[in-house]
C-alpha cells in the first residue's frame, strides 16, 4: 500500500489458537482502497479463521480489527454494509429457486434490486434462464455461480473469500478473477485464499501463515 493511500481494513498483532494449539500471532496488515490480498499457507494454518476473524464471525485471542481505524465491534453499522464475507461452503438453500436464493442473501444485507437486475447479474455470471430453477437441480460449479451473482449485487467495497474457486471449472475460474479485477479498479478491495493459482496484479499482497 502506498503512502497515499489510507487503509480501509487494517489488523493488528492476531492472535488465533484451536484446540490449545496456537495457530498464528503477532499478525498485521493493512489493506488500501483498490488493494487484494491473498492469505496463504497449509491446511490447518488459520486461514479459514483468520477470515471469520476479519468478518467478525470470530473474535480473535488477542489483537484487534480495525475499519478505517475504528475497531470492527464498535463499526457494525459502516463495516458489515461494506464488507461481504463468502465461505468456502455454500450457503444457498437447496429447495429454492436461483432467484429466492439471490433475494434471502440480499435480505441479509436489507438490499432490494429488481428482477431485472438479478437477472443480469445471472447471465453475466452464465445463469442465464436458471432463475426459476430449484437449487437442488444445479450442479455445484452453478451453486458456486449463484454466490458470484449475489457477489455482484451486494454493493460492498470489501469482499472477504474463501476458497472462490472451490467448484468452479476453467470458464469460472476466469469469470472470478475477472470480477476480482472488475472490482479492484472500481475502487474496491479483496481479501481471499485458494489452493489454485490465480491471474491477479502482480503487485497483489500475500499473508503467510505458515510463517506466522
Amino acid at each position: 500500500m502506498s503512502e497515499n493511500t489510507p487503509s480501509l481494513l487494517t489488523s493488528e498483532n492476531l492472535e488465533c489458537t484451536r484446540d490449545d494449539r496456537l495457530l498464528f500471532n503477532g499478525l498485521g496488515f493493512q489493506l488500501g482502497r483498490g488493494e487484494v490480498l491473498q492469505i496463504e499457507g497449509p491446511n490447518g494454518s488459520g486461514k479459514t479463521s483468520l477470515l471469520r476473524i476479519l468478518s467478525g464471525l470470530r473474535r480473535a485471542d488477542d489483537g484487534s480489527v480495525k475499519w478505517r481505524g475504528v475497531e470492527i465491534q464498535h463499526a457494525r453499522d459502516d463495516y458489515y454494509s461494506s464488507m461481504v464475507y463468502i465461505g468456502h461452503l455454500t450457503c444457498i438453500k437447496a429447495d429454492l429457486t436461483t432467484l429466492e436464493n439471490i433475494r434471502i442473501l440480499l435480505d441479509t444485507r436489507s438490499s432490494s434490486v429488481s428482477v431485472r437486475t438479478i437477472e443480469q447479474a445471472l447471465a453475466k455470471v452464465g445463469l442465464a434462464g436458471f432463475e426459476d430453477v430449484t437449487a437442488k437441480a444445479l450442479s455445484s460449479g452453478q451453486r458456486r455461480r449463484v454466490l458470484l451473482a449475489f457477489l455482484l449485487l451486494a454493493d460492498a467495497r470489501l469482499w472477504i473469500l474463501d476458497e472462490p474457486l472451490t467448484a468452479l471449472d476453467v470458464k469460472g475460474v476466469d469469470l472470478m478473477e475477472s470480477m476480482i479485477l472488475e472490482h479492484r479498479e472500481s475502487g474496491g478491495s479483496v481479501i481471499f485464499t485458494t489452493h489454485h493459482g490465480m491471474q491477479l496484479p502482480c503487485d497483489m499482497k500475500s499473508v503467510d501463515l505458515g510463517k506466522c
